[in-house]
């Protein structure tokens, strides 16, 4: 083998080197630019029943649902970092379908979840989220199991969280086999970009912050 083929070789492996680095370190982190749908989207997000603590800057939505390992985690450390940079963090709270007849939510979840839409409380939500989830009785709530309205409402969540599997997906955001991941956020930048994330890696966390011009 020449000198110039095995430099050649060389220059080759170690681009290719630098190449997956900066795939697995940094692409596969970032968020992906909703170009696709959007007015759909927007129309799903707007009509959801958010809660959000009512601040003045940009628009985050955050799709959550209240055991989700990766929404607790989330909701911890990052929301209050947004909270702080302005971000109206506007969370859509679901109560996850049965699958093959099995329940993915307890009757406080899906009581917590019809009030929440109805009444868009955000202390409510503030309240649920400082508890335990196995431990949150929804105390002093109306019972949705039983509601014909509450019940609907607990479904319109559940069908709003499908309908944003195939628009997410279409423009790049990675989904479940039972619906979008979580926490899914849906954001704009200060360009007017919207950007999606499911964003259950905290790798994940510093674009989002980056976007929204909050502090690392």
């Amino acid at each position: 083998m020449s000198k110039f083929i095995f430099w050649l070789v060389v220059v080759v492996v170690l681009a290719l080197g630098a190449a997956f680095a900066w795939w697995w370190f940094d692409a596969r982190w970032r968020p992906a630019t909703v170009t696709k749908d959007q007015a759909e989207i927007v129309k799903i997000l707007e009509s959801s029943g958010y809660v959000s603590p009512g601040l003045g800057g940009p628009k985050a939505y955050v799709v959550v649902f209240r055991s989700c390992p990766d929404c607790i985690r989330y909701a911890a450390e990052e929301l209050p970092k947004l909270q702080a940079a302005g971000v109206d963090t506007r969370v859509i709270a679901i109560a996850r379908a049965d699958v093959a007849g099995v329940q993915k939510s307890t009757a406080a979840e899906r009581t917590t979840v019809a009030e929440l839409w109805i009444n868009r409380s955000w202390p409510l939500w503030e309240q649920w989220n400082a508890a335990a989830p196995e431990a949150w009785t929804a105390p002093g709530l109306h019972p949705a199991d039983g509601d014909m309205a509450r019940t609907a409402v607990v479904e319109a969540g559940r069908r709003a969280a499908a309908d944003l599997k195939p628009l997410l997906a279409k423009n790049g955001v990675k989904v479940g086999e039972e619906g979008v991941k979580y926490p899914t956020l849906i954001w704009w930048t200060k360009d007017g970009e919207m950007k999606a994330c499911a964003c259950e890696d905290p790798r994940t966390y510093r674009f989002v912050r980056a976007d929204l011009g909050a502090k690392n």
